[in-house]
């Protein structure tokens, strides 16, 4: 096999976008650079689509695979940001930005931002200009759509306490991949938030703050709890709540969207969206 070409045998299954009977929430797909093919899906409850003048937040969220699998437009993803749109009453964007190694960063973050730009504009479809309230406006992701929530709203060879060799060694085998360019290493700044001299957290361009993780992620629990901590000792001065799911593991509620873990989130989640 050519050393150029790469498969994927994972996170390769697609959705299309359309009326979901269940959750009763329209998508479709608008791109948002035709020069790379970047675009997002967008979610919205069905009766808004009717409701003239209604304005609700808009949630732009970033899918998770390590950079280099997965797309918005999973079955998992798709399933999960329709249930999200229909129990929280938000347009939702789900972004599909380029992946690693074909792409490596900063490829997702610009792709993000350009989405971010598309859906805070307001004017990029009807449906934004419609329907989505610009002065209300949430990033969420899962995993490593999580990191490019950071990297956005902020625009260590030092371990991290708690994280197990095992997911110490994969990340120094996959950043290389993700990021051929990066001469840090696991302390680039946009792997690793809490290395030294990187931009303070106390910059965080947002008013509140979710954390959120479960009890037994391997990946990234120990990650997300030094994240939390650390933007809760640098000063920054706004809402910011942790939440840890009992027993579950990374992206559980991908795959156990009815476990009773899985139904809490969402309601918290949806709670989140819904405070002033």
């Amino acid at each position: 096999m050519d050393p150029s070409t790469r498969l994927r045998f994972y996170g390769t299954e697609a959705t299309l976008p359309g009326s979901d009977t269940v959750t009763r929430v329209a998508s479709k797909d608008v791109v948002v650079d035709g020069a790379t093919g970047v675009f997002v899906r967008f979610y919205i409850p069905d009766h808004l689509l009717t409701a003239e003048h209604k304005k609700v937040p808009i949630l732009v969220y970033f899918h998770g695979g390590g950079f280099v699998v997965d797309s918005a437009v999973s079955p998992a993803y798709h399933r999960y940001l329709n249930s999200v749109a229909s129990k929280a009453g938000v347009l939702a964007v789900s972004v599909n930005y380029r992946l690693a190694p074909e792409h490596p960063l900063p490829a997702a973050y610009e792709d993000s931002w350009a989405a971010l730009r598309c859906a805070a504009s307001g004017a990029a479809d009807p449906w934004l200009s419609d329907h989505g309230d610009t002065r209300r406006v949430f990033l969420a992701g899962d995993s490593g759509g999580a990191n490019i929530v950071h990297n956005i709203a902020i625009m260590a060879e030092e371990p991290v306490d708690g994280e197990s060799r095992e997911t110490r060694e994969m990340t120094e085998k996959l950043w290389p991949l993700i990021s051929p360019q990066s001469t840090e290493g696991l302390d680039d700044p946009r792997l690793n938030p809490m290395a030294d001299g990187v931009p303070s957290l106390q910059n965080l361009a947002c008013r509140k703050l979710l954390v959120c993780s479960a009890e037994g992620d391997y990946y990234a629990r120990a990650r997300a709890t030094a994240y939390y901590q650390a933007v809760k000792e640098s000063g920054w001065r706004d809402s910011m709540e942790w939440l840890e799911s009992v027993g579950e593991e990374h992206v559980f509620f991908l795959h156990k969207p009815e476990c009773e873990e899985s139904l809490a989130l969402m309601d918290r989640l949806v709670a989140f969206l819904g405070e002033d």
